[in-house]
């Protein structure tokens, strides 16, 4: 399942992943383990709230290496549709 990380749009760091699971467009997020519960808390209550499969990932930066960005991530997420999030 990670491979979608590099494959498909996607959403990096806790405002974006938010934001795209407000406007209903996430497909399946992914937390890192090691993040601070108050970072990604929210993530999880909002994606639990409306079912979306979660992902863990063991640290931040193999999460943003996945995503293929330079810097550690705490969640991410693959969207539905490519849209400005």
């Amino acid at each position: 399942m990670m491979h979608r990380l590099h494959t498909q749009p996607k959403v990096v760091g806790v405002k974006q992943t938010l934001r795209a699971i407000q406007k209903e467009m996430v497909d399946v997020v992914y937390i890192a383990e090691d993040a601070q519960s108050h970072v990604t808390q929210k993530v999880i209550e909002s994606a639990k709230e409306r079912q979306i499969p979660m992902v863990m990932v063991d640290t931040m930066k193999k999460l943003g290496e996945f995503c293929q960005v330079e810097v550690q991530t705490a969640t991410a997420a693959i969207v539905k549709k490519e849209k400005e999030v």
